[in-house]
């Protein structure tokens, strides 16, 4: 095999979920570059493979990438693995990807597991259009504005999660994105895998008390549609006005009126704004 960068998808959970163009790309590498060297001789050792392992991950990606590079250079043929999912999608491997791609190194691109589409499909919810937003900032203001930046797509969402902060992160999307139908899925393809769908308040609050085990996906649907095009934004303004003279914060007074017209709250929020 000559030299280049063979990107292979391996398996999110269920070591059979392998495909035989990767087992054959493993066996045939002169090296993997693995982001956890112990998960993917889990996988070797399973499928016999034999192949050299190196690791390559967020702690050493800045010092091995030109390593790698030069060596494919010079004839070797490097197989990049992730822990699970297809390299380059948030984990260090885009680096390494971009980087043969500037060199002129050829590289190829394995397909296989990937957790966003499964979640996705599972979720039941619309995939005419979607966004991946990889994990949500840990603070709560960026979150918020996150969530707020892509508020207005018509797209169903989706975001990488802890499963100590799904319900948090949860929580904080019924109030940002009020009214949207939404998803939890963990564990995939494995043994234990739960896939949980709901009004996203009350998948918030069902999710509250439960200590969750497994990377999740989150899944939130795009904004409803119909009843929004059909308000005057005047009203929902003066609506909002009053409530912010009879004392709440501008924030409160847009949730309140969120509710009580049965609007997203996106879409009260930019009325109010004169948007």
């Amino acid at each position: 095999m000559a030299g280049r960068l063979i990107v292979c998808a391996t398996p999110i959970g269920n070591l059979g979920d392998v495909t035989l163009r990767v087992l054959d790309a493993l066996r045939a590498a002169d090296v993997i570059a693995a982001e956890d060297t112990r998960v993917t001789r889990k996988l070797l050792a399973r499928y016999d493979v034999h192949t050299p392992v190196e690791r390559f991950d967020e702690h050493t990606s800045a010092q091995r990438t030109p390593v790698i590079v030069e060596r494919i250079q010079a004839g070797e043929a490097v197989a990049l693995v992730s822990d699970a999912g297809t390299p380059g999608i948030s984990d260090p491997g885009h680096e390494l990807i971009d980087a043969c791609l500037d060199a002129g190194v050829p590289v190829d691109v394995l397909p296989g597991p990937s957790a966003i589409v499964t979640a996705l499909v599972a979720s039941g919810l619309p995939t005419h259009a979607f966004f991946f937003g990889g994990f949500l900032p840990r603070k709560d203001g960026a979150a918020r504005r996150a969530l707020r930046a892509v508020s207005d797509l018509d797209a169903t969402l989706v975001f990488y999660e802890s499963p100590k902060r799904v319900a948090a992160t949860l929580a904080r999307i019924a109030e940002e994105l009020p009214g949207r139908r939404a998803a939890m899925a963990r564990e995939l393809t494995k043994l234990h895998e739960e896939i949980v769908r709901d009004d996203v308040s009350a998948l918030a609050e069902a999710l509250a008390d439960r200590e969750l085990k497994g990377e999740a996906v989150v899944v939130v649907g795009p904004p409803p549609r119909g009843p929004v095009g059909q308000v005057d934004p005047a009203l929902v303004r003066e609506r909002v006005d009053a409530l912010t003279a009879s004392g709440l914060s501008k924030r409160d007074a847009i949730k309140t009126a969120a509710e009580e017209l049965g609007l997203p709250r996106n879409a009260v929020y930019h009325a109010a704004h004169g948007e």
